[in-house]
C-alpha cells in the first residue's frame, strides 16, 4: 500500500472497522474472519500497515451502533434471551465456576451469536463427564488461548422458547484453577449475570 497521510489512515481504519462490524452482525463472522474480509473489500490484495487494524474493542463499538441503526427491533430481546439461556446452563455448571464472555456479556449478541463459557476445573474430564450424565452430546477440541492452548466442548443446548424448544450453540473452554486467578478478559459469573439482567430489565 503507498504511503498515506494519518487522516487517510485513520479513514481506512474506520471503514474496515464498519464493514467488519456488518459483516459479524448480519453474517455471523467471527471477528477474525470479519477483519481479513473488510480488509479484502477496503485494500484489496494491499498489505496492510498495523495501524489499519482495527483492535476488537473498536469493531465491537461498530457492532453496538450498526446494531442500534439497524436491528434494533430485533437484537435486544435476542440478547436478553441468549443471557436468560446462557444463566441457565451457568447454574447447571455451577460445580466449574463458569463465567460468561465473549457477545452475549458485552451486549453484542445477535441471530448468529453462541454462548461462549469459561470453566475452571483441575481435570477437563470431570466436565466431559458431568456433560455425559446430563445426557449432553459434544464435540471436543483443543484452541490457542492467551495461555497455551484449552479445551473447548462445544454442544447443541435445547431452550425453551414460548412452548417451542430451539437449541442454541454453547461452547465451554475449560481451564485450570491457577489460571482462574490470572485470568484479564472480560467475563461475569453467575451472580454478576442475574444483576446484569436484572438491570436491563428495569424500565428506562
Amino acid at each position: 500500500m503507498p504511503r498515506t497521510t494519518p487522516e487517510a489512515q485513520q479513514l481506512a481504519r474506520q471503514e474496515i472497522a464498519a464493514r467488519a462490524a456488518r459483516l459479524i452482525a448480519e453474517d455471523g463472522l467471527d471477528y477474525a474472519g470479519a477483519k481479513r474480509k473488510a480488509v479484502r473489500e477496503v485494500l484489496g490484495s494491499s498489505k496492510v500497515q498495523g495501524e489499519l487494524m482495527p483492535d476488537n474493542e473498536e469493531i465491537a463499538e461498530e457492532v453496538r451502533i450498526y446494531q442500534q441503526l439497524f436491528q434494533a427491533d430485533t437484537q435486544p430481546a435476542r440478547l436478553a434471551a441468549l443471557r436468560r439461556t446462557a444463566l441457565a446452563l451457568m447454574r447447571l455448571l455451577k460445580p466449574f465456576q463458569p463465567y460468561l464472555t465473549g457477545a452475549v456479556l458485552n451486549g453484542t449478541a445477535s441471530t448468529h451469536s453462541d454462548i461462549h463459557l469459561q470453566l475452571f476445573t483441575d481435570s477437563a474430564k470431570d466436565v466431559e463427564i458431568f456433560l455425559l450424565n446430563q445426557g449432553i452430546d459434544f464435540d471436543a477440541q483443543e484452541v490457542a488461548a492467551e495461555r497455551g492452548r484449552v479445551e473447548v466442548l462445544s454442544f447443541m443446548w435445547p431452550t425453551d422458547r414460548r412452548g417451542r424448544i430451539q437449541p442454541e450453540g454453547a461452547h465451554l473452554s475449560i481451564h485450570t484453577h491457577e489460571s482462574a486467578r490470572a485470568g484479564a478478559a472480560e467475563r461475569a459469573d453467575v451472580a454478576a449475570l442475574e444483576r446484569l439482567i436484572d438491570e436491563s430489565e428495569q424500565p428506562s
